[in-house]
């Protein structure tokens, strides 16, 4: 099926205005870009990250418009009319195929071989993975693909540290693919949580992508930051691995309490430290009772290994 994407563009501080008008005129699907939006976003959300895109940032430049969509039919070319008449402006258009529409954000991700054992593996790719071990993931539903300079170190210290028999907690989980690495690699049992409420539904997705028993894998919404009943409960178990992908202002959080949940003789990764932050992260977890047993750097970002 082919479709119309219609573009309408809107003065600085207008796009209120027009989705209101739109949906006046029975318009409810809208996509919405507007670059006062996206700085407000970040201005108000800058706990949950130290880097933003800046092809993302440039993207949003001076964008301040609407977009929706309608059948190439037609039906669709009058209500197009329709709504040029009703809304007294033009509307930009272009035609799209559906099938264009869905997956063309699929080629930009490929298999990625990480560290000497791992292979991730878009869900939709068929590939002989060879002696690598394929964690199939659909890259499109949150964070954590392997891309990321930070998931690639920490998928490659995960092979370093994880053994059958561990019980494992992921901090921050994302899409789970550090937690479906440690299962694929023999840990007994994954823990892990996210701020995300889409988080459960999508790790389990990926887990049965990567043919894992969900018994295997427990996992948790909410903020372990906040002392609560998320918390209490992940602190009744010690975890032979943790991992923490995440920001410099999160681990330093952490690190005031995660202590007594690393078993003797265990490992933490933390990960997602941008430069010149480093030294204040080691600081806090030497004080919350950790020792450093490594570091690495990957351009601007820091790992650590993290020992009791």
């Amino acid at each position: 099926m082919a479709w119309l994407e219609l573009v309408i563009e809107a003065a600085d501080g207008a796009v209120n205005r027009v989705v209101s008008d739109l949906e006046t005129q029975g318009i409810t699907d809208l996509v919405i870009e507007d670059e006062a939006d996206f700085l407000s976003f970040l201005e108000h959300n800058q706990q949950y990250w130290d880097y933003v895109d800046e092809d993302l940032r440039t993207a949003m430049s001076g964008k301040s418009r609407v977009i929706f969509y309608l059948e190439s039919t037609p039906s669709g070319e009058r209500e197009l009319a329709r709504l040029e008449s009703a809304l007294a402006c033009k509307i930009a258009k272009r035609e799209i195929q559906e099938e264009d529409w869905a997956n063309n954000w699929k080629k930009y991700y490929r298999p990625i071989p990480i560290g000497n054992r791992l292979l991730v593996v878009p869900q939709w790719e068929e590939v002989d993975p060879g002696p690598r071990i394929p964690i199939r993931l659909d890259p499109g539903l949150i964070f954590g693909t392997g891309s990321h300079p930070t998931t690639r170190r920490c998928l490659e210290l995960v092979e370093t540290l994880a053994a059958p028999g561990q019980r494992v907690l992921d901090l921050g989980c994302g899409s789970g693919i550090l937690s479906i690495a440690a299962l694929l690699l023999g840990a007994d049992h994954a823990t892990a949580c996210d701020i995300d409420p889409k988080a459960p539904d999508v790790v389990r997705a990926n887990a049965a992508w990567s043919g894992l028993d969900n018994t295997k894998l427990t996992v948790h919404y909410g903020d372990i930051l906040a002392k609560g009943p998320l918390r209490t409960k992940l602190g009744q178990t010690q975890y032979d691995l943790i991992l923490a992908n995440i920001v410099a202002d999160v681990l330093i959080s952490l690190a005031d309490f995660t202590a007594p949940w690393l078993a003797p003789g265990g490992h933490m990764i933390c990960a997602g430290i941008i430069n010149g932050r480093e030294r204040e992260v080691e600081e806090a977890f030497q004080t919350g009772g950790f020792q450093i047993a490594g570091r690495h750097q990957d351009g601007d970002w820091h790992s650590l290994i993290l020992t009791n």
